[in-house]
Formats: structure tokens, sequence, C-alpha cells
């Protein structure tokens, strides 16, 4: 009899914890583990602006999916870009560009997120987000070419436009960012003694009337102060109305040179999602609190891309979009995999939330661990202590603890690695976002298969 296939797509937190626990509950010839992934590694995300302001190295946040000891999942290197439920056959785009045509009779669906944008004149041409290991090293290399190119410069308005930087989002993603980057442009402007320090401009600006509201209003208020206190002009109520190559537009009327905008603006579910043709909540699948899709037989989803009840918040509430809970969500959802195959009862995810941490760099930290608010240094040892200890290997936490002494002793460095290309990239080409099939196109390609076969 043929082993039960199981098919797991993302490497995220969600995905990676849920083949863990996989491979150790399951015996090996229980059941075949697959994982859909382009890169065979994962990518620790909180900390990408630590990547991107060069504190960390891109090693230390990407940590080998082949170091486990017991790993045994058949890696796929590549995309999923649609599910036939019916058919049971996920539709893979592998990094060759082929197409594969993968048959599970269990599916994990843990793509993730991808950045959230709107209709806005030029923004995905001009603007870069902070969602991958590739754009937060390409966003190094670009802040600080922008030095060395207005250093180099005789023109006022050319420095005035590439020594300005907008970061939109006032998020965790948007304020660490936006912190994490001024202090190295702050730290680096001594080594550029044509430019005048008074020219370097940050902005964060957000649509929402308040910074970082899941902090409460006095710890959103000191994390403003820190970031104005700073320099960082941070501007709430106003977002982007049109993106140019040299300048951008505020939907104030202000019109601001600049050649430099990171659009941390939140997140949307993978576009994988709408494949399925299934309910979806903000974009999100509905899901079971045994994380089930409803009415699709041997489908589970979970992490950025589910909407998970949150039963410890009580009714119509679900799990927001976080670490935190895709890490226990996939052990979760593994063991309500070994019990579907071993005829045995699902349970429930229930998780109650352990606080929020944001890292602005430094010595300046606001942290909300378990209920309590935290400032300064204290919130910084417990924000760096909770990502320490979320990283899942002892290398990678050798790696990341190194890289935080060497660079508190030495201080930062303003290496441009020289991976950038002449022509900017755009979100579309560290997202792929437009890769995936529509639901018909999707139920076609799976029935031209039958014909086929």
């Amino acid at each position: 009899m043929a082993r039960p296939r199981i098919l797991v797509v993302g490497a995220g937190f969600a995905g990676v914890e849920c083949v863990r626990r996989l491979e150790r509950r399951l015996q090996p010839g229980e059941a075949e583990i697959s994982l859909v992934t382009p890169f065979s590694y994962q990518l620790y995300l909180p900390l990408l602006p630590q990547v991107a302001s060069g504190v960390l190295t891109p090693q230390s946040v990407a940590v080998s999916l082949r170091r486990s000891a017991k790993h045994r999942t058949r890696i796929i290197p590549g995309g999923a870009i649609g599910v036939d439920p019916k058919a049971k056959i996920c539709v893979i785009r592998k990094i060759t560009g082929e197409t594969l045509d993968q048959p599970y009779d269990y599916i994990v669906l843990a793509p993730g997120s991808v950045t959230r944008t709107f209709d806005i004149p030029g923004l995905v041409e001009h603007a870069r987000g902070m969602k991958t290991l590739a754009e937060a090293a390409y966003i190094r290399d670009h802040v600080i070419s922008q030095l060395d190119l207005a250093d180099a410069s005789d023109d006022e308005d050319e420095r005035a436009s590439r020594l300005r930087f907008v970061v939109v989002g006032g998020g965790y993603a948007g304020t660490e960012t936006a912190a994490c980057l001024q202090r190295i442009t702050t730290n680096a402007i001594k080594r550029y003694p044509r430019l005048d320090p008074r020219q370097i401009k940050w902005h964060l600006i957000d649509i929402a009337p308040k910074l970082m509201p899941e902090l409460g209003d006095k710890l959103g208020r000191a994390a403003l102060q820190i970031l104005q206190k700073r320099g960082i002009e941070v501007s709430l109520g106003v977002s982007i109305a049109e993106a140019g190559p040299d300048k951008v537009t505020f939907t104030d009327g202000r019109v601001l040179p600049c050649r430099t905008l990171i659009w941390t603006a939140g997140v949307a579910a993978s576009p994988l999602v709408g494949t399925l043709d299934a309910e979806t909540e903000r974009g999100r699948l509905l899901v079971t609190p045994e994380l089930t899709v409803p009415g699709m037989d041997g489908v589970f989803a979970l992490g950025d891309a589910a909407a998970v009840p949150d039963l410890a918040k009580g009714e119509g509430a679900f799990c927001p979009p976080t670490a935190q809970h895709a890490m226990r969500q996939g052990p979760r959802l593994a063991d309500n995999i070994v019990a579907s195959l071993r005829n045995q009862p699902l349970a429930p995810y229930i998780h109650k939330d352990l606080g929020l941490v944001v890292d602005l760099g430094g010595r300046d930290a606001v942290s909300k661990p378990l209920g309590i608010e935290l400032r300064g240094l204290p919130a910084q040892v417990v924000a760096r202590g909770y990502h320490w200890s979320a990283l899942r290997t002892n290398v990678a936490k050798t790696r990341v603890l190194t890289n935080w002494m060497l660079n508190a002793v030495a201080g930062d460095d303003f290496v441009r690695t020289g991976f950038q290309a002449q022509k900017a990239a755009t979100l579309k080409d560290f997202e792929y976002t437009d890769a995936y099939l529509t639901p018909e196109q999707v139920r076609a390609h799976t029935a031209s298969l039958t014909v086929r076969g």
C-alpha cells in the first residue's frame, strides 16, 4: 500500500515547525513528506531590519532546512502557483521555470504573505519592500549608494533627493526599518566630510492616527518620542499619493525630493489563497480551530495566509499574522495530521498572546511582554532575548549573538556588496506576485492532465 503523501507549502515559521513535528512523530514508512519552497532556508523575518542596517549578516537570519538531525523531507525548489482541492493536485513552478504537478493526500498551506500594495501611481515601480532577504540586502546597498552618490555630486538638488528617505508604514516592520536604517546613515555621515549631516532626512509616515497602536498609547508615544529625538520626522494620517524616481507626493499635498521609498504598509495573504476558490476572511483562508479548510478534504492552512479563530480571545476573534502564532500553529497542525492518519480526533489551536517586542536599534526599544510595559535597555534585553531564543538552531543563535557583539564593539561598516543591479528591481521582482494562476486556470490545467492520462 502506497504511503500517504503530505505536501507542505511554504518554509516560514508555520511550515517549518509543522514539518519538524511531522518528522519527529511519524515513522519513516508511515508517510511521505514534501516541502515546497524556493529557498532551502527558513527566514527569521523579524530581524530583517537589522540585516538591512548591517547589524546582522544575511546568513544569520537564514536558517538551513537541512541541519535537522531527523531531516528526511523532500524539498521541492519552487513555489506553488495553484491548488486544485478536488483533483488533489498542487501546481508548482520550480526555480528553473518548469511546471510540476504534485499530487497529495494531505496539503498544508503555509505560503505566508506578500507586501500589500494599493493603486498608487508609481508605487510598484519605485518603492521597495522589507519582506524578503533579497529586499533587505538590496535596501542596504541602495541606502549606502545614495550616500556615495550624494558625496560625489555637486548638484544640490540631486543631493537633496538622494539624502531624503521615506518609509511608509507605522507598524513594527516600518518603525524598526526606519529606526535601524536611520542609525546607519547617522553613523556613516562621519565618513563623508563633504556632506552636511543636516541634509540627511528620514520620514516615517502612516495613514493611521497612532504609531503601533497594538502597543498601547503609552508605549506608542514612547516609540514616537525616541524616533523624533533621533531626528526622524513622523507624520500620521498621511500616505503616498504618487511615487516617482526622484520625488514623492504625500496625500497632504507635500512634494518631497526623494530617491528612496520603502513601503511596509501592511501585508496581504499570498495570492495562492485565491487559486482555491475557498471562503476567506479579509483575504485569508477561513479555517476551523483545528486548522482545516471547511469542505475541502485533506486541506489544512495556517500562518499569515489563514484566518485562524483565536479561541483565547473569544468568539469572532482571529489570530494576528505574527511569528508567535505561526510557530505554535505548525506543531498543532502536524499533530492533527498525525491524528487524522491514525483515525484519532483532531484538537483545536489555542494560544494566549505573549506580548510584543520592538527593537529600535542600539539601546532603544519598547516591549510589552505579558502585558508589562518596558522601554529602553530593559525592553531591548527582552526584545533581543526573545528573538535569540526563537531562532531554531544553535548555529543561528551563535551567528546572531556574535554579530550583535561585534557590532556593539566595532560599530557599523558602510560597505556595499555590489550585488545591486544597474536596473532597480520592483516589488513584483522580489515577491513574484504576478506568477499565480486563477482558479479557472488551475482547474483547466488539472483537467488537461486527466485527458492526457
